[in-house]
Order: structure tokens, then C-alpha cells, then sequence
């Protein structure tokens, strides 16, 4: 088959090589324009961009793929399927109708869980033990395709965001190919989502990783680990010895069974240097303070002469 690919992110990066490498012809890609990145906002390539540089393949870059313009492009490729992972575009209904054996999109949940943009980092953050990759149709509605083809992995205790975006990206080309054979060969299941169990994932802001100490700390503990490592689970240390201020971010911690504490309590260190929190002491693992590298949380500690009575303070938005 005739295949074009639009996809922006490092998520798509093993399945792309995967079509790339397999007998069908890939015909096309299209990719999200250059964004200011860094200290000196230096225009960045997106990932995909750079993968068919370095691989000698043409690749357009498309600030809207529903313009006239990208539309005359996309049917000069004369696809007969299109892929999309992660492109970051709502796809008009014109474009989809460009490709006679239709459009999939490869989303990281198993679907009618987590619809939307972050679902790796929600099925940490509430708490699974279980996610996967399903293969869609491109609908009206977002992520609300039939479903095609899911395959399932477990969430490790110590995986993070991160983590799980590397597995499940590689999880995804193996799925994504015995999709597409189906297809060719006329033998795909096309199966509606149960509207009844449809959850949301949306789109991360850097004020979702601010921690209220009034929770659970193994909710604190699943914050840390979805949100790993952007925007990360922030909040600032003070010192009860010098007041002096500082913003860290937690990259792994676990929960530590506590009777209830006052409220008055949370987020100061206990006698063992846990965080009391709303049910239960969060014990950190890993820390990352503004302007410094991970680091184990014994060695901030060293560094910082941290004691009993120190603080760790939730921070306000716009603060």
C-alpha cells in the first residue's frame, strides 16, 4: 500500500521506521513547523523532522494541514492509507477522505480510557497498574474512532512518564503493522468505544504539577512519577534555620504508612525527613532543585544541612 505519515513527536519515531522498512511504500510525511526552543529560542525541528533528514527522506513541515495548499499536497501523494501518531493537528474530514483505505491514528491508552493529549501521564498519575496502545479510525470527535487493534503492558512501580513513553512507543509499531496488514488484507475488526467509559487526558499545564501536601502521599508519589520529566511535581523547600527558599522538583518518592497529622502539618519534615501530607509521609527519592541536576534525595539533604521542621511550601499559580 500507498502510505502517508503525519506525526510530530519521538513517540512516532519506531513506528515510523517500521513503515519505513516494511514492503509498502511511504509515500508522504508531514510534520509540525520548527518551534523556538531553549535559552535563545533557536528554532527546533520536530523529532520526526529530524529522523527523515538524517534518513534522506523528504518530509513537509505544515502550520495547518487543512489548508488548500497542504490539502493539493496531501492528494498529490496519492496515499492509499494514512498513519498519524501524535501530530499535534485537528484533521479535517476532506483530508481523511483523501485515502481509500481510510486514516488511523495510534494513541497511547487503551481506549475509551484517556481520550486527549497526556494519557501516559494520567494513567500514572490515577494510579494503573496497566496501559497500552490502541489503534483508531480519525473521527470527528476526538480520539472517538473505532477501535482496530490494542495490545496491553504493565505499568512498573518505578516507571515515569518518560519511561512509559519509551515502551509504549515501541509497543506501538509492533500493533501498528499487524493493523495494517489487516487492513490491506480486508480483515480488520472495526469496533465502537463504549461511551460509558469514556475518560479524559488533557492537556498538561505547568500548574498541574504543583503539590497540595493535603493529599494522599502515594497521590503525591503517582504526581511525581506522571509528571516526570515535564512540567515535573514542583514545590518549594524552606529552611526552618535560614528561611532561605528553594524550588525542587520531586522525580520519584514513595508512600510511608502515618497516622493522620493536623492540618496545620502538611508538607513539613518529620523526624525521619518524610513529607507529612495529607494521609500518610511521603518518603523522597529523587530531587531536583531550580538550576541543579537529579540527585538523590540523601545528597540534597547533605547539602542542605535539611533537618526536622523544614518546609516544603505549595506554590501559588503566577508565583
Amino acid at each position: 500500500m500507498r502510505i502517508v505519515y503525519f506525526g510530530s513527536s519521538s513517540f512516532g519515531i519506531p513506528s515510523l521506521r517500521a513503515l519505513g522498512e516494511s514492503g509498502h511504500d511511504l509515500v508522504g510525511i508531514f510534520t509540525q513547523p520548527a518551534r523556538p526552543a531553549g535559552r535563545h529560542k533557536t528554532p527546533k525541528p520536530t523529532a520526526v523532522a529530524e529522523w527523515a533528514k538524517g534518513n534522506s527522506i523528504a518530509c513537509s513541515e505544515a502550520e495547518n494541514i487543512n489548508t488548500r495548499r497542504n490539502l493539493a499536497a496531501v492528494a498529490a501523494c496519492r496515499a492509499d492509507l494514512l498513519v498519524v501518531i501524535a501530530f499535534g493537528q485537528k484533521i479535517s474530514r476532506e483530508v481523511i477522505d483523501l485515502h481509500p483505505k481510510g486514516a488511523i491514528n495510534v494513541h497511547a491508552s487503551l481506549l475509551p480510557k484517556y481520550r486527549g493529549a497526556a494519557p501516559i501521564n494520567a494513567a500514572i498519575m490515577e494510579g494503573e497498574t496497566e496501559t497500552g496502545v490502541s489503534i483508531i479510525t480519525l473521527a470527528d470527535r476526538m480520539d472517538a474512532g473505532f477501535v482496530l487493534g490494542q495490545v496491553k503492558t504493565d505499568i512498573a512501580p518505578d516507571d515515569t512518564a518518560e519511561s512509559l513513553h519509551d515502551k509504549l512507543a515501541k509497543l506501538s509499531r509492533r500493533v501498528l503493522m499487524e493493523t495494517i496488514y489487516k487492513i490491506e488484507a480486508g480483515t480488520a475488526v472495526y469496533s465502537r468505544q463504549d461511551e460509558s467509559r469514556v475518560s479524559f487526558a488533557y492537556k498538561l499545564r505547568k500548574s498541574d504539577g504543583f503539590i497540595d501536601w493535603s493529599r494522599p502521599a502515594e497521590e503525591i508519589a503517582n504526581l511525581a512519577r506522571g509528571l516526570w520529566s515535564w512540567p515535573g511535581a514542583q514545590t518549594d523547600y524552606v529552611s526552618a534555620k535560614t528561611s532561605k527558599c528553594c524550588r525542587v522538583t520531586i522525580a520519584q518518592a514513595c508512600a510511608v504508612p502515618a497516622a493522620c497529622s493536623a492540618p496545620g502539618t502538611y508538607g513539613l519534615l518529620d523526624e525521619d525527613l518524610n513529607v507529612i501530607c495529607g494521609k500518610d509521609r511521603l518518603k523522597i527519592l529523587k530531587i531536583k532543585p531550580a538550576g541543579s541536576g537529579l540527585m538523590d534525595f540523601k545528597d540534597f539533604v547533605n547539602g542542605r544541612a535539611t533537618s526536622p521542621g523544614d518546609l516544603f511550601m505549595a506554590i501559588e499559580e503566577g508565583r
